[in-house]
């Protein structure tokens, strides 16, 4: 079949462009990590082309799934749908560029949508639901996987379809499920309808599969090498799907017929009624490729293409575990050695070679080219260990709290002499021999490596242990170390001026006794006093363990909180933040809880119900975050977390710098409660909390900083790690590792590690 061009690029976008919606004729709707729905249409002169028509600016993160809605009555430029890492379902009016519903009911992101035959909007969401919305209100809602709904899918006949983390298709009717289908082996990403035969999917097990209605498998295409996550069909049967591996794919009659190369990864593919696709990338930047050469992009604009993709190529490209675009280049040979046999790598065209310096003829003798090892997780080829070059110096952590050794290997040595001459110079037991010897040949690529068998063991006179053969074993295989991770214990913010707190009480007082209706509010000077005196105590912190606090100091609180109009609140919920923590205090607030008091969740309530003030917001997070500091409190934190983080979350509008850092110490502090107390549910809604924060360029580095210790702690101590997976918290560790800041550089560098 004829190969696709290039045919045109539509730049608007500020990230990765996350999804694509064929809008009928209309033109194109694109998604993206920058917040915005994109609108195309085509170029009125160049038919091929086409130019920016409006920027949908609505949601507070990452939008992903669109869903059109064509011309109506009510609509009469047509509809546009959207789901958010916000939680949030938009549905915009095209023509005024404005949202006219805003659905919320999701607790994590919007993964799918699809707008049936009667108007009714279905979305899915990392909750694992799936939900019917019907005039900007939710019908029905249903629990339709045990772990995240990745996609959802509505054929023109009315079958839905959803596709899951679990690695099954669902087909239900209604909110009952007729049929599961079986055969991927890993999360379903994304589902397609395959014209006359049934539907598409694309999985991150690396394949794409056809399947009748029925469930029954007709055709698998094995071709990516990393997770799909697009996949889409023309109704002349030609298929396109969109890969980590930053290829998109063509495929006819099950054969892989065309692999178009991108400069990013392919998040999404999607067919033009005309046969021409268009892909999301995520350079972002959305391209059109055609078969058709009357729609060919210039020959200047495909060379200008064609040199991207090979700098691309280039700057990904690593020899001797550097990047070859950091290597210096040749004129670094005019540069005189330090040493006699020093060494240097420099680029030499699209290779790194290494010299020598050769001090008797003071010049650089060539060794060679320099090429990759097999392995690329613990070791860099080609370093140096007490003076002596060696093919790898791998890290080994041995645990237990141990530093960090050095193991130098050369791949022409006995694996199991090396492990045995090690194990005695670092005093370790022999018993740990086993596993060293299986981490020197897997990570220096010698999975295949035969033993001599004429070795002795030099210590023991025994034979050499061959992998395979039953050994005892103490230790575990050496695992990696993180610098930031995982969190234990929790944050709290301790310091308080509590002549500034008492000063703006006691102004708040007086307006109060001033105003004949609000006088009965007010406190007498023998409360005042007690306040004055309860601030007191909580100052002198080194006396905790003998001060006191007595029922009535609670009662007071009481009082304030239950009765001061809400913006006065503020300086109250600041004292409440430090008295919970005293001992005494965090006990006289259970005590009123447990007695059906619970001035906690009414105060809370208060706080976030519009109109909200801002510094009620930022003195509630603080006194929140700090109940995390009493265990006593912990059940009461379980009880209203995933209430407390929705309700927060919906004013992060209002939010100043320091708000913003307690959210995010509040979320770290969640995320080592919901650890130790094994909840998934609530662990997915505060890593999609997190995942906001740390993909929030405006964020301080502080705040970002907590929401990634917060992720790396979830993946690595929780039940999340795959739902984050799905999220691409790979490319937020890549952000974070190249960030200038260095813890958010090194908590990147831990995350990132937990993605191989």
């Amino acid at each position: 079949m004829a190969q696709y061009h290039l045919s045109a690029q539509l730049r608007g976008h500020e990230d990765d462009v996350r999804g694509i919606c064929i809008c009928g004729d209309a033109g194109i709707a694109t998604s993206s990590r920058d917040r915005t729905v994109r609108f195309w249409t085509q170029h009125p002169e160049k038919k091929h082309e086409y130019v920016l028509s409006k920027t949908l600016v609505g949601h507070s993160s990452f939008v992903g799934p669109l869903a059109w809605i064509p011309p109506s009555d009510r609509f009469p430029e047509g509809g546009l749908v959207s789901g958010g890492m916000d939680t949030l379902v938009l549905l915009w009016d095209l023509h005024k560029g404005e949202v006219v519903e805003t659905m919320k009911g999701h607790t994590s992101q919007v993964t799918g949508l699809a707008v049936d035959n009667n108007g009714d909007i279905i979305s899915s969401s990392m909750d694992c639901t799936v939900r019917r919305w019907r005039n900007g209100s939710v019908v029905e809602v249903w629990e339709a996987h045990k772990v995240a709904v990745q996609t959802v899918l509505m054929l023109p006949s009315g079958e839905l379809f959803t596709g899951s983390s679990d690695s099954t298709i669902k087909f239900w009717k209604g909110r009952t499920c007729l049929h599961t289908f079986t055969g991927h082996a890993d999360t379903v990403r994304c589902l397609a309808q395959m014209p006359g035969l049934g539907i598409l999917s694309a999985s991150h097990d690396g394949t794409i599969k056809v399947w009748a209605l029925t469930g029954q498998p007709l055709l698998e295409m094995i071709g990516h090498t990393s997770l799909v996550y697009s996949v889409d069909a023309h109704s002349s049967g030609v298929i396109v799907s969109g890969s980590e591996d930053r290829s998109a794919k063509i495929w006819k009659d099950g054969i892989c017929v065309q692999s178009i190369e991108h400069p990013g990864c392919i998040w999404g593919a999607k067919f033009l009624e005309n046969g021409d696709i268009v892909t999301a990338c995520s350079d972002g930047i959305v391209r059109i490729w055609t078969t058709d050469n009357n729609r060919f992009c210039s020959d200047e604009e495909l060379a200008a293409f064609t040199d991207l993709i090979s700098q691309y190529i280039l700057s990904r490209k690593t020899v001797g575990g550097l990047k070859l675009s950091d290597l210096p280049g040749i004129e670094a040979l005019q540069v005189p050695g330090n040493s006699d046999g020093q060494t240097l790598i420099v680029r030499e065209g699209d290779n790194g070679v290494a010299y020598s310096w050769n001090s008797k003829e003071l010049k650089w003798d060539k060794i060679g080219e320099v090429v990759d090892g097999p392995g690329d997780a613990a070791a860099a080829p080609g370093q140096f260990h007490d003076g002596v070059r060696y093919d790898f110096v791998f890290n080994v952590d041995i645990g237990d709290g141990e530093p960090m050794r050095k193991l130098p290997y050369n791949r022409s040595d006995d694996p199991y002499a090396v492990a045995d001459k090690w194990l005695l110079k670092e005093n370790l037991p022999l018993t740990y021999r086993q596993q060293v010897v299986e981490f020197i040949l897997q990570n220096s690529g010698q999975n295949n490596f035969v033993p001599d068998p004429s070795f002795r063991d030099p210590y023991t006179g025994a034979n050499a242990y061959v992998p395979g053969q039953s050994a005892s074993s103490t230790v575990s295989a050496p695992k990696p170390t993180f610098k930031h991770i995982p969190k234990n214990g929790m944050l709290t913010f301790e310091t308080a001026q509590f002549e500034g707190i008492l000063k703006k009480l006691s102004e708040f007082n007086a307006t109060l006794s001033s105003n004949l209706e609000q006088k009965e509010l007010s406190l007498s000077e023998i409360e005042l006093s007690r306040l004055a005196a309860i601030a007191k105590v909580l100052k002198e912190t080194s006396f905790y363990h003998t001060s006191k606090l007595a029922d009535a100091d609670m009662t007071l609180l009481l009082k304030m909180l239950k009765s001061w109009p809400t913006q006065m609140m503020f300086p109250v919920i600041d004292f409440l933040r430090m008295f919970v923590l005293h001992p005494d205090g965090a006990t006289l607030l259970l005590k009123a809880i447990e007695s059906g008091n619970d001035v906690l969740a009414e105060t809370f309530h208060k706080v976030v119900t519009p109109p909200v003030q801002p510094p009620n917001v930022l003195t509630t997070l603080k006194a929140v975050t700090n109940l995390f500091d009493k265990p006593c409190l912990h059940q009461w934190l379980r009880i209203h977390g995933m209430e407390i983080i929705d309700s927060v979350s919906s004013c992060k509008t209002t939010f100043s710098k320091n708000a913003h850092l307690a959210y995010s110490t509040l979320l770290l502090n969640y995320a080592v409660l919901s650890i130790e107390s094994k909840d998934e549910q609530s662990q997915a809604q505060i890593l999609s909390a997190a995942l906001e924060i740390a993909e929030d360029d405006t964020q301080v580095a502080d705040s970002k900083y907590r929401a990634l210790v917060a992720i790396g702690s979830l993946m690595l101590n929780g039940l999340v790690k795959s739902i984050a997976l799905d999220l691409d918290v790979k490319s937020v560790a890549n952000t974070a590792r190249a960030s200038k800041d260095s813890k958010i550089a090194e908590v990147g560098a831990d995350i990132e590690l937990l993605t191989r």
